[in-house]
């Protein structure tokens, strides 16, 4: 994936909008997703007090991990047609951190069936082969019987299920067949696991137009990052994930020219809209 430029550069403004519709997919639960409709600056300052924004000084790399989970959401809404079944940053603020498992939970629907997505999202100032190894571990973890149960469970707990899947016996065969009761063994050849990897990049820093030339270097680029990347998975999961073939795992590479001018901006606006629900709490 990636953003285009205007006026020699790139759109910074675009991104945040992209991030900015949609973080009531996270941010929000389906009830109060649909209390709120259309009222959109509603929906910011509902969104924004339920983010934590404990990155905002220092060279931690995963600061601006919220902003890389809200990319995911709406990637997976747009791109896939993916249902946010569990919002994952409402859920972590709002039950004392009992939702932890993997950063996104969606489920795909079709018309009488369904696949389960499990994402990761990382945001990191280099993609090099160093970084490959951490999310990797990232992805064991999510592939675990433990967290694929435990995320299962969280589907078919929460009311965001009910809201999200209109098909009432698609939705009762998802609850049956996530169930504790039911094998996982099943579920593998359902789960998808989207990794998305928000990027700085030095091809981008470099360039002030979407030319052919840029899309050519960033898709090599991109290929060279994916094909190291599933090497170090396949060498690291593939004897010790059971059915781990029967998985499939979508790497996302997203670039941007600065890590940290973007977090900057996402977080003084998170922070102003956090205020701007304190202050009319307090009224």
């Amino acid at each position: 994936m990636y953003n285009d430029f205007e006026d020699g550069k790139w759109r910074q403004s675009k991104f945040h909008n992209f991030i900015w519709d949609n973080i009531a997919l996270t941010a929000l639960s389906a009830r109060e997703r649909e209390a709120l409709g259309t009222r959109s600056n509603s929906q910011l300052v509902e969104a924004a007090k339920n983010l934590r924004l404990t990155d905002i000084e220092g060279d931690d790399p995963g600061k601006g991990s919220e902003l890389a989970e809200i990319a995911l959401y709406a990637i997976m809404h747009h791109h896939f047609g993916a249902l946010p079944v569990v919002p994952k940053i409402f859920y972590k603020q709002n039950s004392q951190d009992n939702v932890k498992g993997a950063d996104s939970v969606h489920i795909v629907a079709t018309v009488d069936d369904y696949t389960i997505w499990l994402g990761e999202a990382k945001f990191y100032n280099s993609i090099k082969n160093a970084r490959l190894d951490k999310i990797v571990e990232s992805v064991e973890d999510t592939v675990s019987t433990l967290k694929i149960k435990k995320d299962n469970a969280i589907i078919t707990n929460l009311q965001d299920l009910d809201k999200c899947v209109a098909n009432v016996d698609l939705c009762k065969k998802i609850r049956e067949e996530l169930s504790s009761d039911s094998p996982l063994d099943g579920v593998k050849q359902k789960l998808h696991i989207p990794i998305l990897l928000l990027h700085e990049c030095e091809i981008t820093q470099g360039v002030t137009e979407l030319s052919d030339e840029y899309l050519e270097g960033l898709k090599t680029f991109h290929l060279d990052r994916a094909n190291s990347y599933f090497s170090k998975q396949l060498k690291a999961l593939s004897s010790t994930v059971y059915k781990y073939q029967k998985i499939m795992f979508h790497l996302i590479l997203f670039p941007v020219p600065k890590k940290d001018s973007i977090v900057r901006r996402f977080l003084t606006k998170a922070t102003f809209h956090q205020q701007e629900g304190n202050s009319n709490d307090a009224e």
